[in-house]
């Protein structure tokens, strides 16, 4: 088929010839890659050049992707050494691990550590509540922030994740959000902890990240976690390597897939960038 095609353009001026067929040779951002995700972005962090995609503008349930929103806006507002009483109506989720308990005091940074590393649905509470006076006035904050930020396809209903029908972000958005929320050094640091020691009125012992690329790709520095029956598994995934730094979102994926969506893609990265250093990326 394409050979009589190209016989057929023979036919036409070169120019159009060699445009039409250089058209066909081209592959698809989205192509190359088997990735089992809805909806997946991987882009440059420096430049926001996406080196691929699928579906990076569908609206997706977040899950607790929300919370690197939640993060960076706690992180904008209050020092980390700042003390937090935990309010009653924080602690009313009983999804949350490492449960808290109204009245107690906690530091920012202890909640930020509870809420990125195991995603703690009552420190984002806590958070949202210390910070906003309230959650809907917090949330208007985050909501604020994401189209400050070029997230222009996201809406935020809790700081949480936790389905809420409307909540929507995407692939692009998130790698967006990611992106500033990782020029921050505290939010860096805390994304890239594998375990920290937790002491509360409720609990003592030590939270382990639960992101597993920590431990199993060269590289890795973060970022978030997420799952939800709506929106299925989600990561959002950050490593480095000769001084780049990729960010892939991988939005509706599977349980186990998931990891290996996000490696296909951070793998794909740095060979193309390893392969053609010189070579422009394609743009955003």
């Amino acid at each position: 088929m394409l050979l009589a095609f190209t016989k057929h353009c023979s036919l036409l001026r070169p120019s159009l010839t060699v445009l039409i067929l250089c058209f066909l040779s081209h592959p698809a951002i989205g192509a190359g890659l088997d990735v089992t995700a809805k909806a997946a972005v991987l882009m440059e962090m420096e430049t926001e050049k996406i080196l691929w995609e699928k579906n990076k503008q569908a609206p997706r349930p977040p899950a607790s992707t929300a919370k690197i929103l939640t993060a960076l806006v706690t992180l904008d507002r209050v020092p980390l050494k700042e003390i937090v009483t935990v309010s009653i109506t924080a602690t009313a989720n009983k999804s949350s691990a490492v449960p808290l308990k109204g009245g107690e005091r906690l530091t920012v940074q202890d909640l930020l550590y509870a809420l990125l590393l195991q995603s703690n649905n009552d420190a984002a509470l806590a958070l949202a509540s210390h910070i906003g006076g309230s959650t809907p006035k917090f949330v208007q904050i985050m909501n604020q922030k994401a189209r400050s930020l070029g997230a222009l396809h996201s809406k935020f209903f809790n700081p949480t994740g936790m389905p809420y029908r409307g909540q929507l972000t995407t692939a692009s958005d998130l790698a967006l959000i990611t992106k500033v929320a990782l020029a921050n050094p505290e939010f860096r640091r805390i994304v890239a902890t594998k375990s920290y020691p937790w002491k509360s009125s409720t609990w003592e012992g030590t939270i382990d990240n639960s992101n597993e690329l920590l431990k199993s790709y060269n590289g890795a520095t973060g970022v978030k976690t997420g799952s939800t029956r709506e929106a299925g598994h989600c990561l959002v995934a950050a490593a480095e390597r000769h001084d780049k730094i990729l960010i892939a979102v991988v939005l509706g994926s599977q349980e186990k897939q998931v990891w290996q969506d996000a490696k296909k893609l951070l793998d794909h990265g740095f060979k193309t960038l390893d392969a053609a250093p010189g070579r422009p990326l394609t743009s955003r």
